[in-house]
């Protein structure tokens, strides 16, 4: 899990959307849930922004800054685009809200950033930079870093204005913890990097803290601080050409350009050697800060947003200046920013052969590169599943042939028949067990209406019912015996019918009656002839019996001297 940044999982939509906008494709989409690479992400929030179910979950250093707050000691450094973020007119009002939280002094980190833009300066003088890429978007710092190396010879080897600030608190509040509070995610990353900064609070965050304490900048009265400096025009920093409005004369020789947004800057990084005399503004949010991933984005969206800064620095500007700021002898602003590589590994071009042909890319032709999956082209895809970042099958138009093919494998091949028809009855599709049961050839019936082919009556029901029917009945043409189930799809206006041939079992029956029948016929014949034979030989026992007894009496009469027949 990203330290920084993760999506939900449970709104996680399998949809792609934050890998197909992902500018170096730093996520991983393994069992249908995206995951933040973190060797390879740059944390421009560019995913946040475009993720349909607002999946994003932005780690924060919320119970991290409540400790420091608990412990005193804490000063907040507060990104100029606080203005347009909080609807605010003056600073004063945000710095008493930040000491209602605990803080126990708060500056603009416009502080700083007039200090980077005279280093800036310095170099341009220098005549030593054939190019100069400014270092303030630690974002793009990262994006450079890791993948656009001949651009990292025109970064500038300057901190940014966070850091820039918080080498300037730690001379001027001795002792006191520092946190960042701005609408920034990589902020996160390069606070805790330098060792400089203690905690970095995103204007999300704080919007939620302001809450919990009860703080309602609207009823805080408007107290004007005596700054003790001159006007800063470095509070343009947050807008589109803010760095280059900053410089108050821009030195000569070169073409001062802005680019804004993430894939335009990976468009003029790509061919920054190709360019010359060029100072280049470059920041990954469009818009540049004011439309920064944790913004608190005003009505009227970004262009509102411009348009509040612009008034804060102009109301700025016209005020009296007092003394200039302090020149920070003695602090070094400079900043090396090395070549970084991700962590994914070589892949060869037979790798990326074996797992195109396992989704059916046998040829070129065969590489549609609809960028379904996220990627751009089949191949980058294929790239991704041999680093073990994507999974095979998130191949949507090859999963898409797969389950067509196996579909109509098992309706084709299926040992019952199937009709299918739209809620017009006309028959979209049919197997070879429907065809043999009703007598029809499939590929004759395709488009034509049912009744044509069968008696519709069951489907018609089942659409206006939407319930499923089930019912028995032979097939006249066939002689066929079939049951039939229909069930109505709604979803897709389609009904099908599945046919289970029982001809077999009704012919069964029908010879197990006549069985039966023929059975109880013989058995009664055989009944009745028992019954005559018992009755005849009743009568033979019957007739017999009577002319023993006589004998046996007349034979007891002489043995006793009795003549037994004569009594």
């Amino acid at each position: 899990m990203s330290r920084y940044l993760d999506f939900k999982k449970a709104q996680c939509k399998d949809c792609y959307k934050c890998l197909r906008e992902c500018p170096v494709k730093a996520i991983d989409v393994k069992e249908h849930q995206a995951k933040i690479i973190d060797d390879r992400c740059i944390l421009c929030g560019r995913c946040t922004h475009v993720c349909p179910q607002n999946a994003k979950k932005v780690h924060s250093d919320r119970d991290r800054v409540a400790a420091l707050l608990q412990a005193g000691d804490c000063v907040a450094s507060v990104a100029p685009s606080f203005i347009s973020s909080f609807g605010v007119e003056d600073f004063s009002v945000f710095k008493l809200a930040l000491g209602k939280l605990g803080f126990r002094d708060a500056e603009e980190t416009a502080v700083g950033a007039k200090v980077v833009v005279g280093e800036y300066r310095k170099l341009l003088e220098s005549g030593k930079y054939p190019n100069l890429i400014t270092s303030s978007c630690p974002a793009v710092n990262r994006m450079i870093q890791l993948y656009y190396p001949k651009a990292l010879p025109f970064l500038a080897p300057v901190d940014s204005p966070m850091l820039a600030h918080a080498k300037i608190l730690k001379q001027t509040h001795p002792g006191q913890k520092i946190v960042f509070i701005g609408p920034c995610i990589a902020k996160k990353q390069e606070a805790d990097e330098s060792g400089l900064v203690d905690g970095a609070l995103t204007f999300e965050d704080l919007k939620e803290m302001f809450a919990e304490k009860g703080v309602h900048l609207d009823e805080i009265v408007n107290v004007r601080f005596a700054e003790g400096g001159e006007s800063n025009r470095a509070r343009f920093f947050p807008i589109s050409r803010g760095i280059i409005k900053s410089f108050d004369k821009m030195p000569e020789g070169y073409e001062y350009v802005a680019v804004d947004g993430v894939k335009r800057c990976a468009d003029v990084l790509g061919g920054i050697d190709k360019i010359k005399g060029v100072f280049l503004e470059i920041n990954a949010c469009e818009y540049a800060c004011v439309n920064g991933p944790c913004s608190l984005t005003p009505e009227g969206g970004a262009l509102s947003a411009n348009a509040a800064i612009r008034r804060y620095v102009a109301k700025d500007l016209a005020a009296p200046s007092s003394k200039p700021l302090p020149s920070y002898e003695g602090i070094d602003f400079h900043r090396a920013y090395p070549r970084m590589r991700p962590g994914s590994f070589i892949v060869t071009e037979r790798d990326i052969r074996e797992i195109l042909a396992k989704t059916g890319k046998m040829k070129p032709e065969d590489e549609l590169n609809c960028g379904a999956c996220g990627y751009n082209t089949c191949r980058e895809k294929a790239w991704a599943v041999a680093n073990g970042y994507a999974d095979i099958d998130i191949c949507l138009p090859y999963m898409r042939e797969r389950a067509e093919s196996m579909s109509y494998e098992i309706i084709h091949n299926s040992p019952n028949g199937i009709v299918v028809a739209d809620n017009d009855l006309k028959i979209i599709d049919a197997n070879r067990k429907a065809g043999e049961l009703f007598g029809f050839e499939t590929e004759e019936v395709i488009g034509k209406p049912m009744i044509d082919v069968m008696d519709p009556t069951e489907f018609l029901l089942a659409v206006e019912s939407d319930k499923s029917r089930t019912m028995q009945f032979e097939i006249a043409k066939t002689g066929k015996h079939v049951d039939m189930t229909v069930l109505p799809l709604k979803g897709h206006k389609v009904v099908f019918g599945v046919l289970k041939d029982i001809t077999a079992s009704v012919d069964y029956n029908e010879k197990l009656d006549a069985m039966r029948i023929e059975t109880l016929e013989t058995t009664d014949a055989v009944i009745k002839k028992q019954m005559r034979v018992a009755q005849e030989i009743a009568s033979l026992l019957g007739e017999t019996t009577a002319e023993t007894k006589v004998a046996l009496l007349k034979l007891k009469g002489v043995l006793s001297g009795k003549d037994e027949g004569r009594e």
